[in-house]
């Protein structure tokens, strides 16, 4: 998680500058409705707090 919100803090001001608003990351697991679920969660609450708005699709949790 430490890599992924580095890497990310890394490329989301460039992409910024780019002009681009839009920024697609997708984080599997086999069903999609527990890890998978848990990481994106986390990367939410650890990018809010530096101050990005993030939205969440969790595609497949309903599906079960």
């Amino acid at each position: 998680m430490d890599k992924l919100v580095d890497m990310l803090e890394f490329l989301v001001p460039k992409y910024i500058i780019e002009g681009k608003y839009r920024l697609v990351v997708g984080i599997g697991c086999t069903g999609g409705r527990h890890r998978s679920v848990t990481m994106a969660e986390e990367l939410r609450a650890r990018l809010n707090d530096k101050g990005y708005a993030l939205t969440i699709d969790h595609r497949d949790i309903s599906n079960g």
